[in-house]
């Protein structure tokens, strides 16, 4: 497996730091809340007990290390940790002046560093399909577990699956061709790289967790608060902004055509409280050995 030989994530973090985090402040409250429904499912299932010792992985805004810390309590203690660190700091800012001292941030690679530990449980709101090498920072991850602890993430299913970003990626490739990245700097594998449950597996085996479990879990996100609002996180975020981003000039030629386009695309998905598209994503949990 060429995942099992080391690989760095040095793009990867210089993309969240940079041109990503910037995006994603723009579109916080319509990314979180339409990726909560699932990181919420997760957790509904599989809830870390009061005065459990917590690690949250990629937390970005540290939102949801937030609800982990209210869950566990103040006698519990949950790590955000996330390897941006302006990401971090405006978690560590954030959960400070909502008086969640118990929750607290570290800015580590997830693959090589520190961890911390002993945890009872480790969390993952689609923060793990990033690494470079999975196994790296799965095993590094089950390192830092007490024995037994819990594994619990949720990641995307295929992109197939996934109306909300297919269907755009496919109207605006068919305005502008497929372009290879180049030397263009992206998040790295990306958000669909964990989505066939025979690799993840293997990989989750291969880092030495055991009885792996994967849960399908279906719902209609919200993409935008307005259609106006959904094309802008298209354009910015999702698909169509990276394809237009690393076509270069052909992109920006035709940047109006693709606006016009999913706006004829994502119009008749407009609701009264926003615009919605379909979703999936597999929750998987895991355990470390007894």
């Amino acid at each position: 497996m060429a995942d099992l030989f080391f690989e760095n994530n040095v793009e990867a973090i210089e993309a969240w730091n940079t041109i990503l985090f910037d995006k994603f402040v723009r579109f916080r409250d319509a990314l979180t809340v339409g990726l909560g429904l699932h990181g919420d499912a997760t957790l509904e299932r599989h809830p870390p007990p009061i005065g459990a010792r917590v690690l949250d992985l990629g937390c970005g805004f540290g939102d949801t290390t937030q609800q982990l810390a209210r869950m566990v309590g103040p006698t519990g203690l949950v790590v955000g940790v996330d390897a941006a660190p302006r990401f971090i700091e405006s978690g560590r800012q954030e959960a400070e002046a909502a008086g969640l001292a118990h929750a607290r941030f570290l800015v580590a690679d997830v693959q090589s560093d520190d961890l911390g530990g002993p945890y009872d449980q480790a969390f993952g709101r689609f923060g793990t399909m990033f690494f470079a090498s999975p196994v790296m920072a799965m095993r590094n991850v089950r390192k830092a577990m007490r024995p037994g602890g819990l594994l619990s993430m949720v990641v995307w299913r295929a992109k197939q699956e996934n109306a909300w970003v297919y269907d755009v990626e496919q109207k605006v490739l068919e305005l502008i061709p497929h372009v290879e990245k180049g030397d263009q700097v992206t998040c790295g594998p990306g958000p669909f790289s964990m989505a066939s449950p025979d690799l993840v597996s293997a990989q989750l085996l291969a880092a030495g967790w055991e009885r792996i479990t994967f849960e399908r879990f279906d719902a209609e996100i919200r993409v935008g608060a307005t259609l106006d609002e959904a094309i802008d996180i298209a354009m910015a975020i999702g698909p169509a902004g990276e394809i237009i981003r690393l076509a270069g000039d052909e992109g920006l030629r035709k940047q109006d055509a693709v606006v016009a386009a999913l706006r004829e695309l994502l119009a008749p998905s407009v609701r009264p409280d926003g615009v919605y598209g379909a979703s999936s994503s597999w929750i998987v949990t895991a355990r470390a050995p007894a």
